[in-house]
């Protein structure tokens, strides 16, 4: 009878013991690279991280403000030891300090956003933006009067450079006279700067502004001027209500959920993730009032063809310097993209 109790109270130890490890929260951490605001790149990676906040079981936590380099390894590396199941790391220079950390903690899974390094636990991803990129080149391309377009740019990656070449090319689909002046700031945070940089090529006639940083700057000096503007990760039009016409915009939170799905499945792969409009990770705000029905209409005609699987690097495409980069009748790779270092014929700016 006593050995009887006894086993029964060993069973239910263990019972309780395994109970409370399958009840245990799955830790997922995020990465910012600068304030999370009210708009904005973190911003949207944050709304990303809330809707991991609605899965039982999921706790989340984040880090904002790191600096690329040195100290968002030691942030990523603080995390796991910690003990968290599931790191994201939401900016390129956190590429190598993410992979060094992988290495040292193999039952965490990383993920790194906008690289293209992986291991067997961290995975890379990123979205389309070039394609929602596109689509506001056009709708900048039928709304100029000076036929320059300025677009103040953070750092010559391949990225930026492929963003860039996508607004000018969605530009000249409907106004094949435009020229996209690029200006870089080499910031992917900083207002005063980013508005500088806009005003500079507001000086030089241009009467769209665009945009690849974080800040509202770029926005708030075209309003100031008086001329047009797109956004870029949210909708900016808060902060430039009689400028903004639209922006390429991110919903991060479809991709976070079911990443996590796929960890808590046992089902997770090490892989680079490149979701676009199809996928609705990438998506463009809604177009302003100012901006004609009949270009809008154009406009979402053109979207629904690239959701349906139509190309935006289609040939022929030249660069700068009139060589052709894409033959006709062919379209750029995946590869040809990811490591896209030249610009197209009618911008004006260097990849430096």
């Amino acid at each position: 009878m006593c050995f009887t109790r006894l086993l029964a109270a060993a069973l239910l130890s263990i019972g309780l013991c395994f109970s409370q490890a399958a009840a245990k929260d799955m830790n997922v951490g995020f990465v910012y690279v600068s304030p999370i605001g009210d708009a904005g790149w973190s911003y949207a990676h944050d709304k990303g991280r809330l809707a991991l906040d609605k899965i039982d079981g999921v706790k989340t936590s984040y880090v904002e403000a790191v600096a690329e380099g040195p100290d968002s390894g030691r942030v990523i590396l603080n995390m796991a030891r910690k003990g968290y199941d599931v790191v994201f790391a939401t900016s390129f220079g956190y590429m190598d300090p993410m992979l060094k950390v992988a290495k040292q903690f193999p039952k965490v899974v990383f993920m790194h956003c906008s690289g293209f390094k992986t291991a067997e636990n961290m995975g890379n991803y990123f979205g389309r933006m070039y394609q929602a990129r596109y689509l506001s080149g056009m709708v900048a391309g039928a709304m100029t009067k000076s036929n320059t377009l300025g677009y103040a740019a953070a750092f010559p990656i391949p990225e930026v450079i492929r963003g860039i070449n996508a607004f000018t090319l969605g530009a000249q689909s409907v106004n094949p006279d435009v020229t996209v002046r690029v200006v870089w700031t080499k910031t992917w945070y900083d207002p005063a700067t980013e508005k500088e940089a806009a005003k500079s090529l507001l000086d030089v006639g241009a009467d769209v502004i665009a945009q690849h940083q974080d800040s509202p700057g770029p926005q708030e000096a075209a309003q100031e001027k008086g001329v047009y503007s797109i956004g870029y990760n949210s909708d900016m039009s808060q902060f430039a209500p009689k400028s903004h016409l639209t922006a390429p915009i991110w919903d991060w939170g479809p991709f976070y959920v079911d990443t996590i799905n796929k960890v808590k499945a046992g089902t997770w792969k090490a892989e680079a993730s490149w979701p676009g409009l199809a996928e609705g990770v990438v998506d463009l705000a809604p177009m302003s009032e100012m901006v004609p029905k009949e270009v809008q209409d154009k406009v979402m005609a053109k979207k629904d063809a690239i959701k349906g699987g139509a190309k935006v690097f289609v040939g022929p495409v030249k660069n700068q310097k009139g060589e052709v980069k894409v033959a006709a009748g062919s379209a750029a790779t995946d590869e040809e993209l990811l490591g896209m270092t030249w610009f197209v014929a009618g911008v004006i700016g260097t990849t430096e």
